[in-house]
């Protein structure tokens, strides 16, 4: 059941879109991704802003706008 508490913990208030990650979240995901191998170069992107293109594909079925009446 939803309460005031658990609600302020779930709200996504601030974030660019619904499906970005919160700091919380990032920091389980984080020690998950594997590090840059050594000898290479270094990476140009930021894993986090990568893991959350995924996840705005993921919840938004790839369309350019989310829609409701679609849920994939």
């Amino acid at each position: 059941m939803w309460t005031r508490e658990n609600r302020g913990l779930y709200e996504r208030k601030g974030l660019r879109y619904p499906s970005d990650l919160r700091n919380a979240e990032w920091v389980l995901i984080a020690p998950l991704i594997p590090p840059a191998k050594r000898g290479g170069r270094r990476r140009e992107v930021d894993v986090r802003e990568v893991m959350n293109g995924i996840l705005y594909v993921l919840e938004t079925c790839g369309s350019s706008k989310p829609d409701p009446a679609n849920p994939c």
